[in-house]
């Protein structure tokens, strides 16, 4: 051989362990690239040059590669074969191409490849993939290894646990309240609007026509309530809210948005403990509706506006308790011309120094009565000049009788009161309303010519009855006739000489208050 050229030494076949197996079962077969494909499809390898190879056939036995050329004379000889890849599993995605080494280049010599020392130790027929190059990235198969599995699952019994203790500690740390900040609960908004006939919405629709009067005289000076009658600015309230500017006093009405006016006084009557002022300068004013004590029922849902206190604005809600309860309230003056007899609506919604002269009001925003007097458990019935406090019996003017008595005092400046014509014995304690034997000024106690001389009542007669209704007090006959009107006709039941018989009385007009 020249000097310079030399062949290269041709590889040595390493001889198998043992006999091939018949069956050709890997890894039982002949190691190295003769022993056979596992039974699987295996991905589409692509050479160098790009074109893709063919794969071999499922179960296959590769051919014995061809022995190597002699090297042909020269200082190069050609590269040594290149052996088939070994087997490839299959993987889920599309299979990957396989890029095949390029030959060595021909200006280098190479040595003759080295058989491995163990044909084992790099073939592994259920490999996941080619073997890697330096540099690249491994490629798997479906299965996930088991140390990653392992972890997974550690860290998937750790969060659990965790969360768990977590639960727990959270647990008692709210129940026994250790650490952090307090926030209380709190319900959600409700609507703007009320209902009408509630509360809130006969209070809103009622409160722009009430006011609060502050009135001052040279002796004493008070807080009362009253409200609008009409767009002229007549305000009806109780006599004894005023009765202390009668003589040169100054009385100031507050609206509730807070517009103060001086008020001058229109009219009133001790009689009926009504009185009506008027303020002048306010615009936009917004009568309270009247409506219909007739049509009242025990047990009536009620609302009273006033200034109980002087606390102005404030409102209470109750029900009608009882009805045409004859009450009594003034007296303080020696000639009795300061009493005043109400045939009167109870209601136990608060009432209280302040309140008087506002207006009682039923579920439809009406007026129904005019809060004039109390129950207090000292000192009886009293009106605002006391200081007692409510205890759930307020009496009212019914609006009816009210009506007439407003509008005789702004159109006449003085009410009327019906009277029968006779003077009634208030010392009597038996059962009824007896005719006094004489009139206070010596005269005879039934008048001439008066209704109850008219139906033939005589002095020492006893009156049981009006219209039915039994009375039990010479107090109580006057507030059941002054529940009417002139010109009104009555049946009274009069007892004489132990008999009893009825008669009818047509209301006359008394000659002055």
């Amino acid at each position: 051989m020249p000097e310079g050229d030399f062949e290269l030494a041709k590889p040595e076949r390493p001889s198998p362990l043992h006999e091939p197996d018949p069956y050709s079962t890997p890894p039982y077969g002949e190691p190295g690239p003769w022993a056979p494909a596992p039974p699987v499809q295996h991905p589409v390898a692509t050479p160098a040059q790009g074109t893709l190879m063919t794969p071999p056939a499922v179960g296959a036995v590769p051919p014995e590669p061809a022995p190597a050329p002699t090297a042909p004379a020269g200082p190069i000889a050609p590269a040594a074969p290149i052996p088939p890849a070994p087997p490839i599993a299959p993987i889920a995605s599309a299979p990957p191409t396989v890029p095949v080494a390029p030959p060595a280049p021909a200006s280098a010599p190479l040595s003759a490849p080295q058989p491995p020392a163990d044909p084992w130790g790099r073939y592994d027929p259920w490999a996941a993939g080619p073997l890697q190059q330096p540099g690249a990235a491994a490629v798997h198969g479906g299965r996930r290894p088991r140390p990653r599995r392992a972890a997974l699952g550690w860290t998937l019994a750790l969060v659990l646990v965790a969360a768990g203790l977590g639960g727990l500690v959270g647990g008692y740390v709210e129940r026994e309240g250790i650490g952090g900040e307090v926030t209380l609960p709190q319900a959600k908004g409700v609507p703007a609007g009320r209902a009408p006939d509630s509360v809130a919405g006969i209070a809103a629709r009622a409160l722009p026509s009430v006011v609060t009067l502050h009135v001052s005289g040279s002796d004493e000076e008070g807080t009362g309530t009253g409200f609008v009658l009409d767009d002229r600015g007549h305000i009806l309230t109780n006599n004894h809210v005023v009765a202390p500017a009668a003589s040169g006093g100054k009385i100031s009405a507050t609206f509730s948005d807070g517009t103060s006016v001086k008020a001058t006084v229109v009219g009133r009557d001790s009689g009926y403990d009504l009185a009506v002022v008027q303020v002048s300068g306010v615009h936009g004013l917004t009568p309270l509706t009247l409506g219909d004590s007739d049509d009242v029922r025990v047990g009536d849902p009620v609302v009273a506006i006033g200034a109980p206190f002087d606390l102005a604005n404030t409102v209470t809600a109750g029900i009608i308790s009882a009805k045409e309860r004859p009450i009594t309230a003034g007296g303080e003056k020696s000639d009795g011309s300061d009493v005043s007899y109400v045939d009167a609506l109870q209601t136990d919604a608060p009432i209280n120094p302040g309140n008087s002269g506002g207006p009682l009001l039923d579920s439809r925003a009406h007026v129904i009565g005019i809060n004039s007097a109390i129950r207090s458990a000292d000192s009886g019935v009293e009106t605002e000049s006391g200081q007692a406090g409510s205890i759930g019996l307020g009496f009212a003017i019914p609006v009816n009788q009210a009506k007439r008595v407003a509008e005789e005092l702004i159109n006449d400046g003085r009410a009327t009161h019906p009277v029968i014509g006779v003077d009634l014995d208030m010392g009597y304690s038996g059962d009824g309303a007896r005719v006094d034997s004489r009139a206070p000024d010596g005269g005879p106690a039934v008048v001439k010519g008066g209704p109850a001389e008219r139906a033939g009542l005589k002095a020492g007669d006893l009156i049981t009855e009006v219209d039915g209704e039994p009375v039990h007090t010479g107090a109580e006959l006057i507030v059941r006739i002054r529940a009417h009107q002139p010109g009104d006709r009555l049946r009274l039941t009069v007892e004489r000489g132990g008999t009893e018989r009825e008669v009818s009385v047509v209301l006359g007009t008394a000659e002055q208050n």
